[in-house]
């Protein structure tokens, strides 16, 4: 973190503490001029209103809580790149050496577990890597065309897909206003097994750009979008779009190609379905062309490793080939 970010956020933090403070000790003190206990004159719906103090229990607890939170500041991190007095941190914690154990090691994490110790994120998974390195370094091993036809892997493969893809494109899968639909067999740029491993592995960048770069007036979207319309085999207005096709003409099939349907290699969507990243309707269609689409599939091969990589690719596969 830079030290400016630092500094805001640790005078940020502590001007917040500061204030809760200043406010209890303020609302704690009687400044109206009436007595304790007595009417503050006024009263609504049959309810009058008494100038009684807070309860004591109440303005303990939270006098409680500031002390914690400061004690807490203290110790551990939490203001700015301050480490706190114990130097804790979230990763990479060592868990001491017991009996001759080696502190990182499987055996000493799992000692620590069954003692009730607090075992590190990054010691879990590196425990969870000695356990379940083989069987990934198995399956990639095994041909994704093997692996697609084996339901222990592809019951893997639907976990990590629910731990790390169904954000966006959801627990079904079917995706959502621009996620794809992974169940189906409109994919961008293909939907064989080394195409989508790829994906996965190195991200994906869609763009269009406004109008497609192209020397198109807003008076020709109307247009242009009902010639979409019609490549997608709708019911059309024929007039308007004969005029759309000549918009079309001036360089969308450059990339959407002559006929409408797409290149895998840029990832240019076949207008000729009825899948639709973004909606179908006229007006979407309309807004796409005049101010373009960008889309982003992140990489995963640095954040799961191609083993994990592997098994999802099969478990996606699986999904619009059953």
């Amino acid at each position: 973190m830079s030290s400016f970010w630092s500094i805001w956020i640790t005078v940020l933090t502590i001007v917040v503490i500061a204030g809760c403070f200043i406010l209890l000790r303020l609302v704690s003190k009687n400044t109206t001029g009436v007595e304790e206990g007595k009417s503050m004159g006024h009263a609504f719906d049959g309810i009058e209103e008494l100038n009684n103090p807070l309860p004591k229990w109440w303005s303990y607890m939270f006098y409680l809580t500031i002390v914690i939170s400061v004690i807490y500041l203290a110790l551990y991190p939490g203001l700015g790149n301050y480490k706190g007095l114990l130097g804790w941190s979230s990763s990479n914690q060592s868990i001491g050496t017991e009996n001759g154990i080696k502190a990182d090691s499987a055996a000493a994490i799992e000692l620590a577990v069954k003692e009730g110790r607090w075992v590190q994120y990054d010691q879990e998974v590196k425990q969870a890597d000695e356990k379940f390195g083989p069987i990934f370094a198995a399956y990639l091993a095994t041909p994704l065309e093997e692996l697609v036809k084996d339901e222990d892997a592809l019951k893997v493969g639907g976990r990590l897909f629910l731990q790390n893809c169904a954000q966006c494109h959801g627990s079904d899968a079917r995706g959502s206003t621009g996620f794809p639909n992974l169940t189906d067999n409109a994919w961008l740029y293909g939907g064989d097994l080394a195409t989508i491993k790829t994906t996965l592995m190195n991200g994906r960048h869609g763009m269009m750009p406004p109008k497609g770069g192209l020397p198109i007036d807003d008076s020709e979207l109307e247009g242009l979008a009902e010639y979409v319309v019609k490549l997608s085999g709708r019911e059309h207005d024929a007039a308007l779009a004969a005029q759309g096709q000549g918009s079309f003409m001036k360089g969308c099939f450059a990339c959407h190609g002559m006929d409408g349907t797409g290149n895998k290699f840029m990832g240019a969507p076949n207008l000729t379905d009825s899948a639709w990243l973004y909606g179908g309707s006229r007006g979407v269609i309309v807004e796409s062309i005049k101010n373009g689409r960008s889309g982003v599939m992140p990489a995963w091969k640095d954040v799961l490793g191609e083993e994990k990589v592997h098994v999802i690719t099969a478990y996606i596969y699986s999904l619009s080939n059953k």
